[in-house]
């Protein structure tokens, strides 16, 4: 083949891409979703036989397609189911629970049903793993939760509960020809103060993302269990003292519970995740109901809303399985409680560049940037029956600097909210908000977040036992990355 015709080729096939490239940036729209989801295969097991016997509908209480359908009545386009994994529960998956996700699938096509796991994750607490819908997507999981989840050995094996074995994971997922996802659960629910971590630390966030970027993508800003505090007729859960009883997101350490719904990684103005992007980590926060049995369930209730039913992920992405892990995987996403919105759009412009969420805005020093906040605060009842309405929206700003020294550090003390909107500040157009400022001049790198709220506080303050999670709500955009261009 000729040069000419190789070139010409080469230029067809980029031709080509960008073309199917901007088709799908045209079919974007933004699909609610949950990434944390366990069905009945989520086993406990009778440790009195050599192996242990699972006990399915113990732990986890509902068939897959009763969570689907659960989701679709919710307004949810995609779920991932994310069984745990224990004894030979790699077996359990590739033999029973994945025969059911497909006919799930069948039952109900209308929501994008991820195959997936809540890996024990060696030497840390539990994480979603998402692995990419294909037809090898059963030996897929197979294997990883085989070779690396921390309870699959019987007898149980304390070498895989170790920091060399997560590596060694990473290792083997980052080199699959489709990329999963990782992404920690609940990170601060075994911490024992603010600050104070348990089985997530700092250093390993970071260790897990410098090693293996594409794949070890975030942490749940706002974990599931929300209706802990709820009893099965919806008012207030009491203790045999009469007094409120339950922790939203079975975060019960003594100062260490969420705030507003949001785990402290993610709630503290400059803390963990600020001091993540404060590096230019692309690093994501998701919602998700953890669902494993729902608080008014007649049988035995649980301490969980359906699928949906409370926080939604909504990822802006084509209404497909490949378009919905890209927008995750790129952090097109923002998380919300009690269908407070379900569009925000943030768009950061700097001469014809501009950016959105997830995205990287470069900017020459001095340029200013223009920002646009658009929201959409429906107009019908969420599942409690009410319409929040949004009080206030906050433009939250940090530095990016290098990479801290201090591996565990977990403040950005350049983070701060620059702009607090209220009504009197946006416009609206029917169900749609809309707010703008100029940003001052771009000395540095930087990146911008937008948070809001139906609540009056300026910070969201720490849980207290009992607390009504509907009156709590707030929403949490990833970011937009502003960098100054190369030159500069």
């Amino acid at each position: 083949m000729k040069r000419w015709q190789v070139q010409l080729l080469a230029i067809t096939a980029a031709a080509t891409g960008w073309a199917i490239l901007s088709a799908q940036d045209a079919e974007r729209q933004w699909l609610a979703g949950d990434s944390h989801i366990h069905s009945h295969w989520s086993a406990d097991y009778d440790e009195r036989t050599d192996p242990p016997v699972p006990i399915i509908g113990v732990d986890g209480r509902y068939a897959t397609p009763i969570n689907a359908y659960r989701a679709q009545r919710h307004g949810l386009a995609w779920m991932v189911t994310t069984d745990h994994g224990g004894p030979n529960h790699s077996k359990l998956n590739f033999t029973r629970a994945y025969a059911e996700l497909r006919a799930s699938r069948e039952i109900v096509p209308d929501v994008l049903q991820f195959y997936g796991m809540e890996l024990n994750m060696p030497a840390m607490d539990h994480h979603t793993l998402i692995i990419p819908q294909s037809e090898q997507e059963a030996s897929m999981l197979y294997e990883i939760e085989g070779r690396f989840d921390s309870q699959e050995a019987w007898p149980s094996d304390p070498a895989r509960d170790q920091e060399t074995q997560t590596h060694r994971a990473l290792e083997h997922i980052k080199s699959l020809p489709l990329l999963p996802l990782l992404f920690a659960n609940h990170p601060s629910r075994s911490a024992k103060g603010v600050g104070v971590y348990g089985r997530d630390e700092p250093r390993e966030f970071r260790a897990n993302h410098d090693f293996a970027p594409e794949v070890y993508r975030g942490m749940e800003g706002a974990p599931g269990h929300q209706a802990g505090t709820l009893a099965p007729d919806g008012t207030q859960k009491r203790n045999a003292a009469g007094e409120p009883a339950g922790f939203r997101g079975a975060y019960g350490n003594a100062g260490a519970h969420t705030f507003g719904g949001f785990d402290q990684m993610t709630a503290r103005i400059g803390g963990l995740w600020d001091s993540l992007l404060g590096e230019g980590r692309r690093f994501w926060i998701v919602a998700t109901s953890d669902s494993h049995a729902h608080y008014a369930d007649p049988s035995r209730p649980g301490s969980d809303f359906w699928p949906g039913e409370y926080q939604k992920t909504y990822v802006h992405a084509p209404r497909s399985y490949r378009g919905v892990l890209d927008g995750l995987r790129s952090g097109r996403i923002f998380a919300v409680a009690g269908d407070l919105i379900n569009e925000l759009d943030v768009a950061a412009k700097a001469g014809r560049r501009s950016a959105g969420i997830g995205e990287t805005l470069s900017v020459e020093k001095g340029q200013r940037v223009e920002l646009t906040i658009r929201f959409r605060d429906p107009e019908t009842p969420n599942a409690r029956g009410e319409n929040p309405r949004v009080s206030r929206v906050d433009l939250i700003v940090g530095a990016i600097g290098p990479p801290s020294p201090d591996r565990n550090y977990d403040k950005n003390p350049t983070t701060k909210v620059i702009a607090r909107f209220t009504e009197k500040e946006w416009k609206r157009d029917a169900e749609k908000y809309r707010l703008a400022m100029t940003l001052p001049q771009i000395d540095r790198s930087m990146y911008l977040r937008v948070r809001g709220t139906s609540t009056a506080d300026l910070e969201p303050p720490m849980d207290i036992p009992g607390e009504n999670p509907w009156s709590d709500l707030w929403f949490y955009s990833n970011p937009i990355f502003i960098e100054l261009s190369a030159r500069d």
